[in-house]
């Protein structure tokens, strides 16, 4: 086991808040420019890849809570980048869909968002950055344990 260090600031806590913090402020500052929020844009990715998720599937793939991401589905729907139908067919989930507008959209503000990564992950050599992608996986997973 490591050994603790006594100035807070040297903690994997404190510098992945840190890291986080900063990539969070980059994306926000990206997105704004194209009148996006950062959970607006990761529910756009999200319904690219997977068309037809669920506000709670939606909400929990972003990090927010379920409030928050009916919120997030209904301002999308408003400004037409997503659709979901007024009943559910079945349960009470209402499946979402990217509109021609939403894959426009999304399309548009990737290179801006995919530029913020690539400025982030410029940093660390090519090879440590695979290496770095694993270790965070094994983290999330140990705390979600």
């Amino acid at each position: 086991m490591q050994q603790k260090q006594k100035d807070v600031t040297q903690h994997v806590g404190y510098l992945l808040k840190r890291a986080q913090s900063a990539l969070r402020g980059a994306m926000d500052k990206v997105l704004r420019e194209h009148g996006l929020t950062v959970p607006q844009y990761s529910t756009l990715e999200l319904l690219a890849l997977h068309p037809g998720m669920s506000n709670a599937d939606l909400a929990r793939a972003t990090f927010v809570t379920r409030q928050s991401g009916n919120v997030v589905l209904r301002g999308l729907q408003d400004a037409g980048l997503i659709t979901r139908p007024d009943a559910a067919d079945h349960g009470r989930a209402l499946p979402a869909h990217l509109t021609e507008e939403g894959h426009a959209r999304l399309t548009t503000v990737q290179a801006a968002v995919y530029a913020v990564e690539e400025r982030m992950t410029a940093a660390i050599e090519p090879r440590r950055v695979t290496a770095l992608l694993a270790d965070l996986e094994r983290i999330a997973a140990a705390l979600e344990e």
